[in-house]
């Protein structure tokens, strides 16, 4: 479970002086320290990502989209630091070699059972604070995909048998019959 190292204010200092190897995220000043993920989690990330980058890539499209551990700096300070599963980032000026410097436009996290709190609850707050314009967690043991689109302020429910629509994209649609691993 990703919980909070309670009793100090950590800066992103911190998340880059980890031992090898260990991951963590940073909100608030609030680290929490990431489980590695499981098999079938990777497999649904590189699924999503690939027909995302593959659709991007069809169409001329200039998005770029990069999946974890990919570093995200959402505020312009050193208390915020993610590491979402697929980041679409349409802005090339937000990109360094370090990450993505701001909001990416679209964020999709695939639930583990330690990140459910967070996916659900904290991240959701977070990003749509940072200007994120659409937010999907994809939750395998729910068998649930939740889409926030922040700028509509309209919040739509699937299952692994439904096609869902990119919000932004208007010809993007992704059945999950085939992502389900």
């Amino acid at each position: 479970m990703a919980l909070p190292q309670q009793n100090k204010s950590y800066t992103i200092d911190d998340i880059y002086h980890l031992p090898e190897g260990q991951r963590a995220e940073l909100i608030d000043g609030q680290m929490y320290m990431m489980a590695p993920p499981t098999r079938r989690h990777q497999q649904m990330l590189l699924a999503l990502g690939r027909k995302i980058a593959d659709y991007i890539d069809e169409n001329g499209g200039s998005c770029e989209v990069d999946i974890a551990p990919f570093a995200v700096f959402l505020n312009a300070d050193d208390k915020n630091y993610v590491e979402p599963d697929i980041s679409v980032i349409c802005d090339a000026d937000k990109l360094t070699d370090k990450g993505c410097t701001g909001a990416p436009d679209w964020i999709i996290e695939i639930v583990s059972p330690g990140s459910r709190r967070m996916d659900y609850y904290t991240k959701l707050f977070k990003y749509r604070t940072a200007g994120v314009r659409e937010y999907w967690i994809v939750d395998p043991e729910k068998n649930r995909i939740m889409v926030y689109l922040f700028e509509s302020d309209d919040t739509q429910e699937y299952t692994f048998l439904d096609s869902v629509k990119a919000g932004i994209y208007e010809d993007l649609t992704i059945d999950f019959r085939s992502i389900n691993i």
